[in-house]
């Protein structure tokens, strides 16, 4: 793989059960092109390590007067230094593409699961610690696949060279193949103590990570209640121990580098000393004697990688073991996608577990109390449910058995909070969709028809509304605006089922009315849900369904339950516990007309409100 032939078709299915398996996976899936750098790296290691031969036998030919030897070192020479330039130029090259190649592969499985996972997957993991994974943990690991590209070579670079010297000079090549294991595994007993103190600045590091993300997706919020010096507080000190932990690891890897530079140089010290009373003896020449100092001192060249690939696995194993973390999460209720055939299925949408029922062809609006309990609800109506539990049926089909995408297809969900992607609104609305549904009337009815000018009088340069450029997550508009867009962008896919929830909580009284006709009139004959508990919308469904506590506890039509059903009324008009004892004690001593009077004001005003709109 090249970085030119991004993205991989299938980056494959991860072996997400530790970190160091999911390294061993990407190693497996970069053999390739590990093998192309071990190639270049031996290439580069060992011209780099012939250069004392050549110097070595350059030196003798000098001292025995040999002119014939003195070109052929220098030919030599020139030879090792054009192997040198182009192996050290293709492993950079090939290590490179590696890490990046390797960085891309997980970027990609990453972003497959969570378009798997959904809403789901920020429930079950902080949305920074998502961000972390896709960026920062990413480049680690990246950088551990493209140092152990140079690391291979180089130490099968060391295994050759002391066999060579050994063969060389047996006296002198035993001292240095006795050395240069002493030298490999003389940091060993303080990694891992350095490891550890890696783990706790990546730990660090992420919860800064998550804090500073939480903040900027708050920071609307933030700024309404005056609390930006808070968690600008709270930053600081996070930001203050990520800097304290990396101090405290940077220097244990200064320790272990001093080691690294100490070690050769008392090998280098022991080489000379024995090299010098062998000279004496006779028993070395010195061009032996130059030419295993100088190979010694080139050694310690690739036995820095050592030190590189030790710091590269430090910390890229918490990375790794994140991004496992991440990529070993499922949907709860995760199949094969056994059942197959090109056609949708359609029909009811029914919920076992809440006895939840969407007839097809009609708007059901479900009203609950609990607002997350609605969210997970709205979730496990489109097969993205986070807890386990019965597959909802559509048209008796268990929507876990299909295939994901199909799912999808089938079931659309909107959540409360729709992002909008930067670009233009003609990007916006190009989704996948039936053909039946055109962007203007999507647009008509979710009443866009001021996002439109505010938008072009945003975009000077745009003489169309639709080319029209949206801000990174529609921050230029207004709540109510990003609102009616994402709800025109879900209109025009026109899926067989379409669940909204609470699509028009930032709207008014009015814009509500006018979208609540709107999503009546473009819907009819398709199966639309809408968690709601505004009054507006609940007149306007053909079914009304209150869930209380985890079931269905009601179903009616809106009139009859706002005045038959007390938990209903509480949620639709914000009545207290204390409202609804006083107005339940009323109806029995006898004030049930009063009570009923004024929930008949309650729906006057509503049709008025919907007159006027």
């Amino acid at each position: 793989m090249q970085i030119r032939d991004l993205p991989y078709p299938d980056p494959g299915v991860p072996d997400a059960r530790s970190g160091p398996r999911f390294l061993w996976w990407i190693f497996r899936n970069q053999l390739g092109g590990q093998v192309k750098s071990l190639a270049w790296g031996m290439l580069h290691f060992l011209s780099v390590s012939a250069l004392p031969f050549c110097v070595g036998v350059a030196v003798q030919a000098v001292v025995d007067r040999s002119g014939e030897r003195l070109a052929l070192a220098g030919g030599l020479l020139a030879l090792c230094c054009a192997g040198n330039a182009l192996g050290d130029t293709f492993l950079h090259r090939t290590a490179v593409t590696n890490w990046i190649t390797a960085a891309a592969r997980v970027q990609q499985v990453l972003a497959r699961k969570a378009a798997q996972l959904g809403s789901a997957l920020t429930r079950r993991v902080a949305a920074g610690e998502v961000v972390a994974v896709s960026t920062g943990d990413v480049e680690k690991i990246g950088w551990f696949v493209e140092a152990w590209s140079r690391f291979t070579a180089a130490a099968l670079t060391l295994v050759l060279v002391t066999v060579g010297l050994v063969v060389y000079q047996p006296a002198l090549g035993v001292v240095v193949a006795v050395g240069l294991p002493v030298l490999a595994i003389a940091v060993l007993p303080l990694l891992p103590r350095a490891t550890k103190r890696a783990d706790f600045q990546r730990e660090k590091a992420g919860r800064a990570t998550e804090l500073a993300s939480d903040t900027v997706a708050g920071l609307r919020v933030l700024r309404g209640i005056g609390g930006e010096e808070l968690f600008l507080d709270r930053y600081r000190s996070a930001s203050q121990e990520v800097r304290h932990a990396a101090v405290r690891s940077a220097r244990m890897w200064s320790l272990i580098s001093a080691i690294q530079v100490l070690m050769p140089g008392l090998l280098l010290i022991a080489v000379v000393w024995y090299g010098v009373h062998l000279a004496r003896q006779g028993r070395v020449s010195v061009g032996e004697l130059v030419t295993v100092y100088s190979s010694v001192m080139i050694l310690t060249y690739p036995l820095r990688h050592f030190e590189e690939i030790a710091m590269a696995y430090s910390f890229s194993r918490p990375s790794a073991r994140r991004a496992a973390r991440v990529l070993s999460l499922e949907r709860p209720t995760d199949t094969d996608g056994s059942r197959d055939g090109s056609d949708l299925p359609s029909g009811d949408l029914y919920d076992p577990a809440t006895g939840l029922l969407a007839p097809a062809g009609l708007l059901t609006a479900v009203v609950c109390g609990d607002p997350d309990a609605a969210g997970r609800l709205a979730e496990r109506l489109g097969g993205h449910g986070s807890q386990e539990g019965t597959s909802v049926l559509l048209g008796g089909v268990p929507l876990d058995e299909l295939p994901l995408d199909r799912a999808r297809t089938a079931v659309l969900v909107q959540d409360k909070d729709p992002v909008l992607l930067s670009g233009t609104l003609r990007e916006l609305l190009d989704v996948p969709r039936s053909g039946t549904v055109g962007a203007e009337e999507a647009l008509a009815a979710a009443q866009c028809e001021d996002v439109l000018a505010a938008l072009a009088q945003g975009s000077l340069d745009a003489e169309d509304p639709m080319d029209a450029r949206i801000t990174e997550r529609g921050r230029s508009l207004s709540g109510g605006q990003r609102q009616r867009l994402a709800l025109a962008r879900s209109l025009i896919t026109d899926p067989e089922v379409l669940v909204l929830d609470e699509p028009t909580s930032a709207v008014d009284s009015h814009t509500e009315a006018r979208i609540a006709r709107g999503v009546q009139n473009l819907r009819a004959g398709r199966t639309t849900v809408v968690f709601t508990s505004s009054p507006l919308l609940l007149d306007r469904a053909d079914r009304v369904v209150l869930v209380h506590e985890g079931e269905v506890a009601a179903v009616g039509v809106h009139r009859e339950l706002v005045h038959g059903e007390p938990r209903y009324r509480a949620v639709v008009t914000r009545e207290t516990e204390e409202e609804t004892a006083l107005n339940d004690a009323s109806g029995t001593a006898g004030a049930g007309p009063r009570r009923g009077a004024a929930l008949d004001d309650v729906l006057k005003e509503l049709e008025e409100i919907e007159e006027s709109a």
